[in-house]
């Protein structure tokens, strides 16, 4: 019997109930991934037991020279993966990240300009509940009626508001982002450039999507997602702005970093950098646009009307339900998705007319543009359907049996 099960079976029963209904269901929120074996084994080791304040060979506690080795190797592979000047690697995750960029940048009260939520950006890119725009004045631009972003529309926020630092990426935007435009508006009115690249890392370090490193002055990213990490951050920077962001994250907003998601995050950039990588990026953009030219043969309305990266925003309006029904309807069948906010919205964050979804797990699983033509027949089956609970008997089948044919962690147990 396993550690955990003979300690805790209590808990353990319950990552076993989660481990199968990750089994037996297919992940389609776009911020969700499948991590490997050799990451899980990283992620659950000893060095979670270690306290390391401080950065490699500056450290406040004694006995890392290990962890020392392990945190500059992460770094290392980042700086390959990537090609950036600067990496710190401590944050504990994307919000954080980026808290640590406005602590560096910023002075409270001074301006930001980011993406508005409810037009696909995040809450720490300036939205009203957030500390983003609590201590720091901020102005959020939208995208186009069209749902695309409107560059001088953006231009022209930015020269009327005069921030001082301009935050570009998105966590529900289905296309490419041209990170050198933003660099020719904040260059405009001397602004800082970020960019928030969690959602794309994947497809950015390998070539699927144009990096921002070139343009951005700080790029943050979550580890997790298309990057198929741990649940952790990274900053990339500029080599004249590395003092600033360090001191920000540690010990402006931090303490000891995590060393067990550090060594998995090393193990996860060694993965990025292999041929089959870029294969597995290019596949999950595939897979998304498979997916959204069969929602549109079932007259899905798809913001932008289709996709460039690993997720789609559908529009259910003219299916008749609101996305939280839609996101119910999709659990029953197997099938997870989030209910989000479309541009120009009517209806509430609680309440939204759309949901979200994304690729990245299921190509993680193998799964390829055939298998996405099922899953967007299942989708259309059960929207249309949504109130027949046989017609969702008959969709959860479907999706058991490519869940079959498309095992995950087929050694893994907790209860045994």
């Amino acid at each position: 019997m396993s550690y955990l099960a003979s300690t805790d079976p209590e808990v353990a029963n319950l990552l076993q109930q989660e481990l199968e209904r990750q089994q037996s269901g297919l992940e389609l929120i776009p911020s969700e991934n499948i991590v490997s074996e050799a990451v899980l084994e990283a992620l659950g080791s000893i060095g979670t037991n270690k306290y390391s304040e401080g950065y490699p060979c500056k450290r406040y506690y004694g006995g890392n020279a290990i962890i020392d080795k392990i945190e500059s190797l992460a770094i290392t592979r980042a700086k390959q993966l990537f090609g950036c000047d600067h990496v710190n690697i401590q944050p504990y995750s994307g919000s954080p990240a980026n808290q640590a960029v406005y602590f560096a940048l910023l002075n409270p009260g001074e301006k930001v300009l980011g993406m508005s939520l409810p037009f696909g950006g995040h809450l720490t890119h300036g939205w009203k509940v957030n500390f983003s725009a609590k201590y720091y004045v901020s102005v959020q631009y939208p995208t186009g009626k069209d749902g695309y972003l409107d560059y001088d529309d953006i231009a022209r926020i930015a020269k009327e508001e005069q921030p001082k630092m301009i935050i570009c990426g998105a966590t529900a935007y289905p296309r490419v982002i041209d990170f050198q435009k933003f660099r020719e508006i904040a260059d405009s009115i001397g602004a800082y450039l970020v960019a928030d690249i969690a959602h794309i890392a994947g497809l950015v370090a390998s070539g699927v999507h144009p990096s921002p490193i070139p343009f951005a002055d700080v790029v943050t990213t979550t580890l997790h997602k298309t990057l198929r990490g741990p649940r952790g951050a990274m900053i990339m920077c500029k080599a004249e702005l590395a003092e600033k962001i360090d001191k920000a994250v540690f010990p402006g907003l931090q303490g000891g970093p995590h060393n067990h998601v550090t060594a998995a995050a090393a193990t996860t950039f060694l993965e990025a950098m292999q041929p089959s990588f870029k294969e597995y990026a290019a596949q999950i953009v595939k897979n998304a646009q498979s997916l959204a030219l069969e929602l549109l043969a079932h007259d899905f309305t798809l913001v932008t009307g289709g996709t460039d990266n690993h997720l789609l925003l559908i529009d259910l309006t003219n299916k008749g339900i609101p996305g939280k029904v839609g996101e119910a309807v999709l659990d029953e069948v197997g099938l997870t998705v989030n209910k989000n906010m479309v541009p120009f919205d009517p209806r509430s964050a609680f309440d939204p007319s759309g949901i979200r979804l994304g690729t990245p797990s299921m190509t993680t699983r193998g799964l390829k543009e055939e298998e996405m033509k099922i899953v967007g027949q299942v989708i259309a089956r059960a929207i249309a359907h949504h109130d027949n609970d046989e017609v969702k008997k008959e969709c959860r089948q479907h999706i058991l049996d490519l869940c079959k044919r498309f095992p995950i962690y087929t050694t893994l147990s907790y209860n045994k």
